[in-house]
C-alpha cells in the first residue's frame, strides 16, 4: 500500500479552487440573473416572467450537467470542477429561490392571491419536470454510437 493511499482528501468544501470555482461562477450567475430581471421587469401585480424563466432554465440546465457529468464518469478532477463551478455556483447564483419567495408573497399580500399561487404552484411543478427534461436530454446525447462500420 502507497503513502498516497493513506493520505486522508480533504472535504471538497474545504479545497481553495474548488471554492474559487464556486465564487466566480456565482459571481457569473447572480450578474446574469441580474440582467435578465432587469431587462424583463414586471409590474408588482403581475406574473414575474423574469424569475420564472430564470429558474425553469436553471432547472433545465441543472438536470442536463449533474446527469452529463454522472454519465462521463467519477465525480473527480475536472468533472468535479465543472460541476461545482456552473452547478453550484453559475446555475446556484443564477437561478433564485429568495427572488421567487418574495414574488410570491408581493402577489398574495396585494390581493393577487390567485396568481400567487398559481405562480408558485406553476413554478414549482414546471421546474422539477424542467429538471426532468434535462435528465432525459442528456441521456438521450450520452447514448453510445454504433462503431464504424458495425449493422445497427
Amino acid at each position: 500500500m502507497s503513502d498516497h493511499a493513506t493520505v486522508p482528501r480533504r472535504a471538497p468544501y474545504l479545497q481553495p479552487q474548488l471554492l474559487a470555482f464556486v465564487m466566480l461562477g456565482g459571481a457569473a450567475g447572480a450578474t446574469a440573473r441580474w440582467q435578465v430581471s432587469a431587462a424583463f421587469a414586471s409590474k408588482p401585480e403581475h406574473w414575474p416572467w423574469a424569475t420564472f424563466a430564470i429558474n425553469i432554465v436553471g432547472s433545465l440546465l441543472l438536470g442536463l450537467l449533474l446527469e452529463t457529468t454522472l454519465r462521463s464518469g467519477p465525480d473527480a478532477g475536472w468533472r468535479r470542477g465543472i460541476r461545482v463551478g456552473v452547478g453550484t455556483g453559475f446555475l446556484g447564483g443564477f437561478t433564485t429561490y429568495s427572488t421567487f419567495i418574495v414574488e410570491t408573497d408581493r402577489l398574495v399580500s396585494t390581493g393577487h392571491l390567485w396568481v400567487g399561487a398559481a405562480y408558485a404552484a406553476v413554478s414549482i411543478i414546471v421546474g422539477v419536470v424542467a429538471a426532468m427534461a434535462g435528465i432525459a436530454l442528456a441521456r438521450t446525447l450520452r447514448q453510445p454510437r454504433p462503431k464504424a462500420g458495425s449493422a445497427r
